[in-house]
């Protein structure tokens, strides 16, 4: 039974971890280029975009999911279809939308957060704007959002269980499946270590990170 239900978990992990990683792929340069507009001058750009992100982070994401994967299909047209692919994508979506957003806010404080005087020195030395945002804002705002960054990233490590809410089997559906099916508890505490394992793994890491940019101080 133990080799068993850890087959079936690893099964679920691998979906969950699917999950994760693509919604990070996508996310973190989304959310780069949400922030900078809205920071943009562009009214047209930027109110639209600080609207959704209002949206965004006042409702649940299990409630975006939903919407996602069922308000097309209530509408009359079903885009995700019915199979595993296509609710792992409607997933995909809500996760990639809800977290980059939050991710925009993180990079805009971090942005927003470098002296002024330092884009001004940009300028004296001949640089371009975009050369400005390279060569000498970006490791700053590196240094200053991986802490909060970190912490939204384990979080999506735990988030990636509501993907069950429309059907994705990842690591808590199967893990719950054994306690249907046999009538035992005890996968689902299973199913804890493997969250717990992953997210210190993931903890560890970003304090490598924050230690390898301790050089750089701001």
């Amino acid at each position: 039974m133990f080799g068993t239900v850890t087959l079936s978990l690893l099964m679920g992990f691998a979906k969950t971890l699917a999950l994760f990683l693509l919604t990070l792929l996508f996310s973190l340069p989304l959310g780069l280029a949400i922030s900078l507009g809205t920071m943009s001058k562009l009214k047209v750009l930027k109110y639209p975009l600080s609207f959704l992100i209002w949206i965004i982070r006042g409702t649940p994401l299990l409630l975006q999911l939903m919407i996602i994967y069922y308000g097309p299909g209530i509408m009359g047209n079903n885009i995700w279809g019915g199979d595993t692919t296509g609710r792992f994508i409607a997933a995909l979506a809500a996760f990639v939308i809800n977290y980059a957003c939050y991710f925009s806010e993180i990079y805009r404080g971090g942005i927003q957060a470098i002296p002024a005087g330092q884009y001004e020195a940009g300028e004296v030395l001949g640089l371009t704007h975009g050369q400005i945002f390279r060569q000498i804002i970006l490791l700053q705002v590196i240094k200053r959002i991986v802490p909060p960054m970190a912490n939204e990233i384990i979080t999506l490590v735990k988030d990636t269980s509501l993907a069950r809410v429309i059907a994705v089997y990842e690591l808590i559906w199967a893990g719950e499946s054994f306690m249907k099916s046999a009538g035992i508890i005890w996968p689902l505490f299973y199913t804890g270590l493997f969250y717990l394992i992953f997210s210190g793994l993931l903890t560890v890491l970003f304090n490598r990170i924050e230690k390898k940019l301790d050089f750089f101080r701001c």
